[in-house]
């Protein structure tokens, strides 16, 4: 076993990887940007080493510089997380010229899947299953009409220059097929200059199930399966082990496959080989197919750790430091039911654009597992992924682990920024998703309804009201003097006006509009018109935040406060902190409502800004580069009436 590595992350993957390395007796080091010098897992490590700037090019995509750091405080190994460096062959090729170790898979394997093409074929070789479809250069329409034929309908013609479906048709009868295809060539000529296209089976319920596996270079087994089909735009929302409606020769064959995958490439580590489901007619050992192997720990590495009781992480030391895979297949145990959630500090009705803020207020629920990066006071950065935690909870069975999801998500609080969370709590309570009934278009298809928060009742708001007041967690009475009458005060919540009025110490009504809530403090809760509220509440600045079940955030009103932003709305500002990337209008120039102003980087993510109506560009307020501030103005126009 080692006995120092060096981390090559940040975050909760880091602060993750450190946990482990305590519980083994293994010394580690951190490495940190500008932007993370006074981050959690900074803070764990046994060392840290500082390796530059905050965006992730100037640090933790240093490779040099992380060899280093390795090298300067003595550590034998470099484990790389995922993400930055992690599938990155060329690192692991300089880690081992370094005299190092990489905790993960060689050079060879990572660039054997590294290319989807050339790992298809690969794997189709080995026996796994892939994708039925044609991808050939004959661009004969008879060609491709046969072709469909021998995939089976229903297909779908895919340009080969596509993207943002473009291109792309889906024909269900074989007499559909000519018409579709033309129109497929056209629009991919009109939009990419090229009309070639390729014909791919159509997967009418897709389901995405992938199946953890670790080798040791020599031998494979594999781990289970997790279901990760909660997507939205591609990204993984809620993860579960094992699949709903999972048959054991279903489960047999694609874990098969999954080792055959990982023993055909040599593979050491940990890996996860996914596949596409069609799950129209339930699971079948037939209807599954190779889509790619992540060639590191995945994200959702912990539900699979709580149904099977194995640290991953350990393992990965274990074979890297060159000790054998010593488990056999039949030694690994499936044991209940685990889900995780991500959380973030996201915008959803906004679209889900990420946000930034101070975590003013931070507690996760005894009764659940929290992989985490942050803690209270910590500042979630425009520069990096905008992950708070991942909520893990693990029942014998999956309806009693789903309800400690839902018990785990109404039990965290987050104050300070916005969250994802009223939409996990949302998802979780989705009556598809409890039936197990999942695919990848479920959030598409309920969107609306999911990322709308419920509006908060009579006890949220009074129970606000007394926040604004300062009777935070039974906190001390209004202040004042007041003769022969109750003391009152009126505080201003998102435009209602509330009126509390003390009786006495812990014993207050609120009037709300033509509402009254009659509130008494028993104890440390709250009861609401003679029902106990049980909620704490939390004041932060200008903001009131109410606290199970479930989460309110409710911002309070300065009455005296002056409005500052221009007349007329001509001014279009950044969303959060971020790089202007470009920046597509000049002064004097005519624009239409939804034209393209500027391209603002944040967080991993560009974000398209585009003008709010037809106008006239009266000034740009920054250049291509310029690092701007949350609510900074970058273009102006003319005013309506100019």
């Amino acid at each position: 076993m080692f006995h120092k590595i060096l981390i090559a992350n940040r975050g909760e993957i880091a602060c993750r990887v450190i946990d482990t390395c305590r519980r083994l007796g293994v010394a580690t080091v951190a490495v940190y940007s500008d932007a993370d010098a006074t981050a959690r897992h900074v803070a764990m490590a046994d060392e840290a080493v500082a390796i530059g700037g905050p965006a992730p090019k100037d640090s933790y995509l240093k490779g040099d510089a992380i060899i280093a750091a390795a090298q300067a405080t003595g550590a034998e190994a470099i484990h790389p997380g995922y993400g930055f460096l992690s599938e990155n062959p060329d690192f692991v090729e300089a880690v081992a010229a370094a005299g190092l170790t990489f905790i993960g898979p060689s050079a060879r394997a990572i660039r054997a899947m590294g290319l989807k093409d050339a790992a298809k074929a690969l794997m189709e070789a080995a026996g796994v299953p892939v994708v039925p479809g044609y991808h050939g250069s004959n661009q004969d329409p008879e060609h491709l009409a046969g072709a469909a034929e021998t995939v089976g309908y229903p297909v779908l013609i895919k340009a080969v220059a596509g993207g943002g479906g473009k291109g792309m048709r889906l024909v269900e009868r074989p007499e559909d097929f000519a018409e579709k295809l033309e129109s497929a060539r056209g629009e991919a000529r009109t939009a990419f200059g090229n009309p070639d296209v390729l014909i791919e089976k159509f997967v009418q319920k897709p389901r995405h199930i992938e199946v953890q596996v670790f080798g040791d270079g020599k031998r494979a087994v594999h781990l289970y399966e997790r279901d990760c089909s909660l997507q939205r735009r591609h990204q993984k929302v809620i993860e579960e082990a094992p699949a709903p409606g999972m048959t054991p020769e279903m489960r047999a064959a694609m874990g098969q496959a999954a080792v055959r995958a990982a023993e055909a490439i040599g593979y050491a580590g940990a890996g996860t080989v996914e596949f596409i489901v069609d799950g129209s007619e339930g699971l079948r050992p037939d209807r599954f197919w190779f889509m790619e192997m992540n060639t590191r720990l995945q994200v959702e590495h912990p539900v699979t750790e709580a149904v099977t009781g194995i640290d991953l992480v350990e393992w990965q030391l274990r074979v890297a430091s060159g000790e054998p895979l010593t488990s056999r297949q039949e030694d690994i145990r499936l044991n209940g039911h685990a889900f995780e959630a991500r959380l973030y500090a996201e915008d959803v009705p906004a679209g889900f654009l990420p946000a930034t803020g101070t975590l003013t207020h931070l507690r996760f629920p005894d009764g659940a597992r929290a992989d985490t990066g942050v803690r209270p006071g910590d500042t979630i950065s425009p520069w990096y992924d905008p992950m708070i935690a991942k909520i893990i909870v693990h029942g014998p069975t999956r309806a009693i682990a789903l309800s400690k999801l839902r018990a785990a998500l109404e039990e965290t609080e987050v104050a300070g920024s916005v969250t994802n969370l009223s939409f996990l709590g949302a998802l979780a309570r989705h009556a598809g998703f409890r039936a197990g009934d999942v695919d990848t278009g479920l959030i598409a298809r309920d969107l609306d309804a999911l990322a709308t928060a419920a509006a908060p009742d009579l006890v949220v708001r009074a129970l606000a009201a007394l926040g604004a007041g300062g009777l935070c967690d039974g906190g001390a009475p209004l202040s004042g003097f007041a003769i022969w009458a109750p003391l009152k005060r009126t505080v201003t919540l998102e435009g209602l006006d509330a009126v509390i009025e003390m009786r006495g110490r812990g014993d207050a009504t609120v009037t709300i509009g033509a509402e009254v809530a009659d509130c008494r403090l028993r104890g440390d809760m709250w009861w609401v018109n003679g029902r106990p509220s049980g909620a704490r509440l939390v004041l932060t600045p200008g903001r009131v935040s109410v606290f199970g079940p479930g989460a309110h955030h409710i911002d309070l009103i300065d009455p005296l406060a002056r409005l500052s932003a221009e007349a007329g709305g001509g001014r279009t500002l950044s969303p959060m902190p971020g790089l202007v990337k470009a920046v597509f209008v000049a002064a004097g120039q005519a624009v239409k409502a939804g034209d393209r102003l500027a391209v603002l980087e944040a967080m991993k993510m560009e974000h398209t800004l585009t003008a709010a109506r037809d106008g006239t560009v009266a000034e740009v307020l920054v250049a291509a580069g310029s690092q701007v501030e949350a609510g900074a103005a970058l273009v102006r126009l003319e005013d309506d009436d100019a």
